[in-house]
């Protein structure tokens, strides 16, 4: 069982010729709204990898929730750990250009409200791979990574949004997910040594005895353990819409570790994954069926 514990929000989404500076209004060309959330962009891409998940976290009385979880219940997700405030379901504003890059503004709303209390709804067991995120309190992330160790369950940690408070727990988790920006911001924050990021990568291992993964967008993955360096390439493609490629990485990442996989065939499947959310709009709605991704990761050997 993969649990994530995660944030649940409904995106908000502007499409425009080019984002705009700061102070500059731009035309838009087009407006959606999607399902998202880390959170459950993660839990989703999980069970679309093929995993069974359950999902804790918190959504509004009001009428984005139903929405925001619509793609989680048809994806037979397990809702029962995810409650019901007074605060606004959480919501994304998102503005993306042509080139297929994006800026985002992130309202917390209801996911401010998941605290330590929250996690046992978790019903954590041996085995469990535990997936988090930094779009909760930060306080509920830390207890999370001491429950699942005390269970026994496997931990991911993906460090986005970055929180330089959040540099002080990672050394828990038992795969931390990164991507470049995050990777070289909490390597100031930890005082990492080496000259450059891989040298960086494996002092983070070799100093915490876990596995740290950092994403490279078009230029694929790279991975250190205390005993071993991986990379692993992307997928060749022409982007649409990057927004929630990290978030399907992880959810596929995860389910990998869950299904048995090595460490270099859960990265080489979570790339594949998140290179294919690249192809559609959206962040939930882009995240690929676990058939499809299989049929790319065939085709490029």
């Amino acid at each position: 069982m993969i649990i994530v514990v995660g944030s649940i929000n409904l995106d908000l989404i502007a499409n425009v010729d080019r984002l705009p500076s700061p102070g500059e209004t731009v035309s838009g060309s087009g407006f959606t709204t999607a399902p998202g959330g880390k959170g459950a962009n993660q839990a989703l891409a999980a069970a679309r990898a093929g995993a069974q998940v359950r999902m804790v976290g918190a959504v509004g009385k009001d009428n984005f929730a139903p929405e925001a979880l619509a793609l989680l219940r048809e994806a037979k997700v397990d809702l029962s750990g995810v409650g019901e405030t007074f605060a606004s379901t959480g919501t994304a504003l998102i503005m993306v250009g042509d080139d297929g890059e994006n800026i985002i503004a992130v309202v917390p709303g209801a996911n401010a409200s998941v605290v330590p209390g929250d996690l046992s709804k978790a019903f954590l067991n041996k085995g469990d791979v535990v997936l988090l995120q930094h779009e909760i309190p930060l306080a509920t992330i830390d207890a999370a990574l001491d429950q699942a160790r005390a269970a026994g369950a496997v931990t991911v940690l993906n460090t986005a949004p970055f929180h330089a408070k959040a540099a002080g727990f990672l050394g828990k988790a038992d795969y931390v997910v990164a991507n470049e920006t995050e990777f070289d911001l909490y390597g100031e924050a930890l005082a990492l040594s080496g000259r450059d990021r891989k040298a960086r990568m494996r002092d983070f291992a070799g100093k915490t005895g876990r596995a740290i993964v950092v994403t490279l967008g078009g230029e694929g993955v790279m991975a250190a353990t205390p005993s071993d360096f991986l990379t692993v390439p992307a997928l060749k493609i022409t982007p649409v819409d990057t927004v929630g490629a990290g978030d399907t990485f992880c959810g596929y990442f995860a389910a990998g570790l869950a299904s048995g996989l090595t460490l270099e065939q859960a990265l080489a499947r979570a790339g594949a994954a998140g290179s294919l959310a690249c192809l559609k709009p959206g962040a939930q709605p882009a995240i690929p069926l676990a058939k499809d991704v299989d049929q790319a990761l065939q085709e490029t050997r």
